[in-house]
């Protein structure tokens, strides 16, 4: 009884009885004058009853509602005991009658007025019978008319059969009654599968829910049938898709939606948030088939308007972008430490995702690694060291990299470097208009590739200006906003950083190479013991500078001191540290030590540098210490005269000799402990080299790598010391570090040993060495037979006459006669002094090397006078007074000849001299 089916059925079944009830009443109570008003009541009840039984206003929607109604008019007809009752159209047309052939027709009668809403009885003659007759109109639940309900009773003379036929009419009404009981349970039974059961809280719930559907949801709804026709659409809906509620019941294609929406709701396929266009707005679209008991399913659509939020999702995701342009920008900027290449990778960065071209202009300074004036920048003529473009080539620019760009002052990037602030202009600014007007190349270029939009930023790095960066838009539509120029200002500000750190690493790297390229010689001393030549090629500059050196040091007696070194470490101190061992070095040379004495004497000046500088640190951890201050070296004294060569190693790689016969070797030397560790001897090899002979010394930089081992790199050097030079093109040319040719001028070197040089940096040096590299080559010479004159000396004084004699012969063979006075005083005090002072035996030498070339000069010799004897007391220059007897031939010597000294041997000592001599005048 909770259900609306039961509470139908207890009206309809209180209602029937109640007519029964009356009419029977009304037949014992009236006769035939009551006849007329008794069919009134019963038809026009009998038409509202069924005018107002469920179903019936589903059944006029219904397809086919003749087969759904007419079963229920007749039953209706037979449980009321009408004579008639016809479901008709609002306009008459007949949807049931107890004679089917009326099926169709149009009924007579004063139809408007029941379509108008309003029930009523008439007394109707005509066809079929003269009847009374009621029509009262169905209404569904918005109150609109759908359809009328006409029943009616002829009239007869009922009286007689009234009174006749009581019983009957008795009996008959019970049995209709209970007729009409069984039909109200059918129609109970039916609406209770319609409403599944739902009370009328259930149902009154349910249709306000279906009104806020319609009309209060604020996400359209869309509900079509299996047959695309639309079945109902709520008031957003309508909105969303402009359409109207009388188009409701029309198909699909006839709604006039956008074709893509059409398309995807004829589709039936189930989607979910698909974002569609649809007049002017972006729908997300959601569509289900609709879940039925039986018959075809249809299909239910959602729709929400989502183009705000699609707006904002954009610029979200712009943001984003922006985001990962910097991160981007945070990882491939300042890979290096060069300023090109830091300059170029932020024009790559920026094209195309901000940009459609980029060009970045800095200023001369910063390119040489020179401190710029900090703050503003006045003159606008910049170097442009990168471009980038959506172009290939770039060819947009109107300077090229590497050209100086000059800037009017009426240019956003003259105003952007004056005042530090950069600059935001479109082509109809007034300004842009100025600038292009006084500057009509890049007018013409504005023109051509359709330029729309600038930003200027300066690059400022630690309120110094360094340049200025230009981003253009052309193939994009969109205008620089200030969005861009914020992101613009920050790629460039990351960037200034790193364009100013490698500005000062290109700074200290070339103030490290110009204290390194000063430290070492720049040109190789006259001398005619050796041809020499060497190489000096400085590592990448992402490791800094080395310390690496090396030397020819020309030594008494026409000899020659080879020294090649390498100092731990890179930088400025590594290049401190070799310039005062090559100091050293060379003093220690010119003391004439063995090697094996030069390397100790060097060995305790690095232990005493080291133990200066840790001192010194004071807490200072850039100063080295002792462990950090250390160094190898090979030193090598090689005399023309007896082919011989003397060398000692502390620490350091030994060097090559490459034979005149074609083959060489490894000088195999005592492996000495490096410069620095003290307390370990040194121990010299002695070693006779043919004329000719190749002796290559090197750093280890040139012969050992990551990529290849020391042992390869030894077998390497010795083939590309030995082997043929190449003739043909088929080696090419070093195209790697070469050698500062600032350190070659003047060297006037010999071609084929420089040559040989090149090969060898070529065969064994990658393009970006890791560590610094050295090599110096010595092709040995042996000095002629003739040019060498020895003679022993008795002592005795009166031999000195003698010996000046011959010595004064040897002179005139030689043909430097000019020099015999000199000589003659210089033997007459060494070998004088010798006698006295020295013990036998005593051996006079004098040494006439191959006078040396000078470009544009006449050609220059020396006269080597060397006296020895078995003493190892070594004199001294000191100055005699006015009556000593002596003390004055030392003093004699050094005035008459440009160098003197002595030298320690194993058997003694020797006093030697040097004259230089103008040959060929």
């Amino acid at each position: 009884m909770r259900s609306v089916a039961g509470q139908a059925f207890v009206w309809q079944f209180a209602v029937l009885l109640l007519l029964a009830a009356a009419a029977t009443v009304a037949l014992v109570l009236k006769t035939t004058s009551d006849t007329q008003n008794d069919a009134r009541h019963k038809a026009l009840a009998v038409a509202e009853g069924f005018a107002h039984a469920p179903g019936v206003v589903q059944a006029l929607q219904s397809r086919d509602p003749t087969a759904v109604l007419e079963p229920l008019t007749l039953a209706a007809q037979k449980g009321a005991g009408v004579d008639f009752v016809d479901v008709l159209a609002t306009d008459g047309t007949r949807y049931t009658d107890p004679d089917r052939a009326l099926i169709g027709l149009r009924a007579e009668g004063d139809i408007g007025r029941a379509a108008a809403g309003q029930s009523f009885t008439e007394i109707f003659k005509g066809s079929p019978q003269n009847a009374v007759r009621a029509l009262v109109p169905v209404q569904d639940a918005h109150g609109h008319v759908v359809g009328l309900v006409s029943t009616g009773v002829q009239t007869t003379d009922v009286t007689a059969t009234v009174n006749q036929q009581l019983p009957l009419i008795l009996v008959v009404a019970a049995g209709a009654l209970v007729f009409a009981t069984g039909g109200a349970t059918l129609v109970s039974r039916r609406l209770r599968r319609q409403t599944h059961g739902l009370g009328p809280v259930e149902m009154t719930r349910m249709y306000e829910h279906h009104d806020a559907v319609l009309h209060s949801v604020r996400e359209g709804v869309l509900i079509l049938d299996a047959e695309r026709r639309l079945v109902l659409v709520n008031d957003e809906a309508q909105q969303l898709l402009g359409l109207r509620p009388d188009q409701v019941g029309l198909p699909l294609d006839e709604l006039g939606l956008d074709s893509e929406i059409a398309e995807l709701l004829s589709s039936g396929r189930t989607v979910t948030d698909e974002v569609h266009p649809a007049g002017g707005r972006l729908l997300a679209v959601n569509l289900r088939p609709t879940a039925v008991r039986s018959g075809p399913a249809g299909f239910v659509a959602t729709l929400r308007d989502t183009t705000e939020l699609l707006m904002v999702a954009d610029r979200a995701e712009e943001a984003r972008g922006r985001l990962k342009l910097l991160y981007d920008a945070g990882t491939r900027i300042g890979t290096t430490l060069d300023v090109v290449v830091t300059a170029q990778e932020l024009a790559d960065v920026a094209v195309p995702r901000l940009a459609d071209f980029v060009s970045v202009n800095l200023l001369e300074d910063l390119l040489r690694g020179d401190e710029p004036a900090p703050g503003p920048v006045t003159p606008a003529a910049l170097r442009r060291v990168a471009n980038r473009s959506v172009f290939e080539g770039a060819p947009e620019a109107v300077v090229q990299v590497g050209e100086i760009d000059f800037r009017t002052d009426q240019s956003p990037q003259a105003r952007c470097l004056a005042t530090g602030v950069s600059e935001l202009h479109q082509l109809g600014d007034p300004a842009v208009g100025v600038w292009l007007a006084q500057d009509p190349a890049r007018a013409a270029m504005s023109r051509k590739y359709g330029f729309h939009s600038w930003m200027a930023v300066p690059v400022i790095a630690r309120g110094t200006t360094l340049g200025v960066v230009d981003f253009v838009r052309s193939r994009r539509p969109e205008p620089f906003q200030a969005d861009d120029l914020a992101v613009a200002e920050e790629l460039v500000a990351r960037a200034a950083v790193c364009l100013d750190n490698a500005r000062r690493f290109t700074r200290e790297h070339t103030a490290a190479l110009t204290l390194q390229h000063s430290l070492l010689p720049r040109r190789l001393p006259e001398q005619s013991a050796v041809e020499a030549a060497f190489r000096y090629l400085p590592a990448d500059p992402r490791f800094g500078v080395g310390g690496d050196w090396f030397d020819v040091i020309p030594l008494s007696g026409a000899r020659v001191a080879l020294v090649i070194g390498d100092v731990v470490g890179h930088g400025i101190q590594a290049s401190v540290t070799m310039g005062q061992l090559r100091s050293a070095v060379r003093t220690l040379a010119d003391a004439d030590l063995a090697p094996d004495e030069l390397l100790t004497q060097l060995d305790d000046l690095v232990l005493r540098l080291a133990g200066d500088a840790e001192a010194g640190a004071d807490g200072d951890t850039d100063v080295p210490t002792v462990g950090e201050i250390g160094a190898t070296c090979l030193y090598a004294v090689y005399d023309p005269v007896s082919g011989g060569c003397s060398l000692a190693s502390a620490g350091h790689p030994a060097p090559a000799v490459a034979y005149p016969d074609g083959t060489s070797d490894i000088v195999e030397l005592s492996a000495g402990p490096p410069l620095g560790l003290g307390g370990l001897p040194f121990e010299a090899v002695e070693a006779v080299l043919p004329e000719g002979s190749l002796l290559a010394l090197y750093t280890d930089g040139l012969v050992e790598s990551r990529q290849r081992p020391m042992d390869a790199g030894l077998d390497t050097l010795r083939r590309a010391l030995t082997g043929p030079e190449p003739t043909a093109p088929d080696r090419p040319a070093v195209d790697r570090p070469t050698p500062d040719r600032s350190a070659l001028e003047g060297a006037a070197l010999d071609g084929s040993l420089d040559r040989l040089c090149d090969r060898v940096v070529a065969s064994l040096l990658p393009d970006r060495p890791a560590d610094d590299a050295a090599l110096l080559l010595a092709r040995v010479r042996r000095l002629d037979a003739g040019r060498v004159a020895t003679w022993d000396v008795p002592a005795d004084f009166a031999e000195v006459a003698r010996v000046r004699a011959d010595a004064v012969r040897r002179l005139s063979a030689w043909g430097v006669e000019e020099a015999a006075f000199v000589t003659e005083l210089v033997i007459s005090e060494l070998v004088t002094n010798a006698i006295r002072y020295g013990g036998a035996p005593i051996q006079l030498r004098l040494i006439l090397p191959e006078p040396a070339e000078a470009q544009g000069e006449a050609p220059t010799g020396t006269l080597i006078c060397e006296v020895s004897d078995a003493s190892n007391t070594a004199p001294h220059l000191r100055r005699a007074r006015a009556y000593d007897e002596g003390g004055r031939g030392l003093l004699l010597v050094a005035q008459l000849t440009q160098r003197w000294g002595t030298r320690q041997t194993a058997n003694g000592k020797i006093i030697w001299c040097e004259q230089s001599l103008v040959t060929g005048l």
